[in-house]
């Protein structure tokens, strides 16, 4: 029975996966994006609330003005004469109110209507205040009237009717009133057309044609505007504000990142909020307890390093009293090998500097020299390459880091071979050999301090196993990578990777 394979863990450092493909991965851009998620959700739903009561307004009123105006009409027409009805019905013969007596009605009791032709009917009841028969009905009137139906419902007619006096005031024939002319473009006059049958006390009934003003369902441009201002506005004021939040962040991991590469350097601002002001305060409080305590560490090996010269002097002067000469280089090579050992191991534990004012390095004439000395050795070392312009770094510190990768490669391969290669924004030095190369698991481990693999445990090319560790705290100091690969075509190959840092 087989089991399933469990899934890969990440490597160290690289990022979780993240399970929706839109969602940031920085928390500048949850952040905003959050806030924008909200603010859009807030808007929407406040557009909706006011677009809700306007049209609850709008329903409200409906019909409203024409429905009061029938009931005046009707209510004129009940105190007239014949001959005084005549006169009212030659008034109101054009849209949007239209007139006629009728001896009977023509509107089936029972007629349906929707929801508009019943609120128009409850204004009506309401605005006549008797209970009288009223008869309602959608009616379509001919083509060559429904345009000057509709031309003539503004909604903002008024009529004025008393008795014995009656006067129409339509703005919408007024001339110069262009609004009301884009308005009838718009077709906002183009509303239904209501027929409306009401009793009179003789028992006629009076048949009117009234056109109500078409709502507009749209949504108000000044609404849609206003609500458009007031989210852009927030949202540049929430990028600010999120900017502002994750600006320290930023500092905080900068700050972090370089710790590991200078110790000294320059305190965080402790500006801010509280929060980050306290987040500033703990790192520099870290800072300044890791470089004391690599002071006292320093201090420390700098006594015990003399206190050993002491005791390495008395057993030199010793050896050199013996009489067995086989006996004597024996010794006086231990004694040697101890204090290289004592050296190096001071080196790797000081942290190796690092306080050191970085320059311009000239990379050839560096590698030249380089190259002269070990030939001078009488070792054989080739370089292939050029840089392209000086590295801002510190001489001391890269020739100690390349000494240790070509002693290392002439040690174990017989000869070094440093490729330059050099694009202008990094230097890559390639220090290659011909030995038999690392195991692959053993590639990271070698550089531990004091690990050397069982082939090189000899005094020919022994050494401390400090040499490639010493040689990645540079790298690091310099804020480059070391890494060590198998040659395809056999030897090693160490790849030394240094930025050149902007300006």
């Amino acid at each position: 029975m087989t089991t399933p394979a469990s899934a890969p863990a990440p490597a160290p450092g690289a990022a979780p996966p993240r399970r929706w493909r839109w969602w940031p991965d920085s928390l500048f851009g949850r952040l905003l994006l959050v806030l924008t998620a909200g603010l859009v959700l807030a808007q929407l739903l406040g557009a909706a609330i006011n677009v809700a009561e306007r049209d609850q307004l709008l329903n409200r009123g409906y019909g409203l003005a024409a429905a009061q105006r029938i009931a005046d009409v009707v209510d004129l027409l009940d105190g007239l004469p014949e001959t005084e009805r005549a006169r009212v019905v030659q008034v109101f013969r054009q849209p949007p109110l239209v007139l006629s007596l009728q001896p009977q009605a023509s509107i089936a009791a029972d007629a349906a209507l929707d929801r508009r032709g019943l609120m128009f009917a409850a204004r009506l009841r309401m605005a006549l205040g008797d209970p009288r028969a009223v008869r309602v009905m959608a009616w379509a009137p001919p083509l060559d009237e429904a345009a000057e139906y509709a031309r003539r419902a503004a909604p903002d007619e008024r009529w004025m009717i008393g008795r014995g006096e009656m006067r129409g005031e339509m703005r919408g024939e007024m001339r110069g009133d262009m609004r009301e002319e884009r308005r009838a473009r718009r077709g906002l006059g183009a509303g239904p057309v209501w027929r409306t049958e009401v009793q009179l006390r003789d028992g006629r009934w009076a048949r009117f044609d009234a056109a109500l003003p078409a709502q507009d369902e749209r949504l108000p441009w000044r609404l849609a505007a206003s609500l458009g201002v007031l989210l852009l506005a927030t949202l540049l004021l929430g990028w600010w504000a999120v900017r502002s939040l994750v600006r320290p962040l930023h500092r905080l991991a900068g700050a972090a990142q370089a710790l590991g590469e200078n110790l000294r350097q320059p305190p965080l601002p402790e500006t801010g909020p509280r929060e980050v002001r306290q987040a500033a305060q703990a790192f520099n409080t870290m800072q300044r307890r890791l470089a004391e305590q690599v002071d006292e560490r320093t201090r420390l090996l700098a006594a015990l390093s003399h206190d050993l010269k002491t005791p390495l002097t008395r057993m030199r002067l010793r050896a050199e009293l013996l009489d067995d000469e086989a006996a004597r280089e024996r010794f006086e090579a231990d004694l040697r090998e101890m204090e290289a050992m004592v050296a190096e191991t001071l080196d790797f534990l000081r942290g190796l500097g690092g306080h050191e004012v970085r320059a311009p390095v000239d990379v050839n004439a560096l590698l030249a020299r380089l190259q002269a000395d070990q030939q001078a050795m009488g070792r054989e070392v080739q370089v292939l390459g050029q840089a392209v312009a000086p590295l801002p770094a510190v001489a001391s510190l890269l020739r100690r880091a390349l000494g240790n990768l070509v002693d290392n490669a002439v040690l174990y391969g017989g000869r070094a071979t440093v490729r330059v290669d050099d694009d202008g924004h990094s230097l890559l030095l390639r220090v290659q050999d011909e030995g038999p190369g690392i195991p692959p698991a053993d590639l990271e481990r070698v550089f531990e301090p004091f690990v050397r693999l069982e082939a090189s445990r000899n005094r020919a090319t022994g050494g401390t196993g400090l040499g490639l560790g010493i040689a990645r705290n540079i790298t690091q100091v310099l804020g480059g990578t070391l890494t060590l690969h198998n040659r395809p075509e056999g030897g090693l190959e160490a790849r030394l990777a240094l930025p050149r840092l902007p300006g």
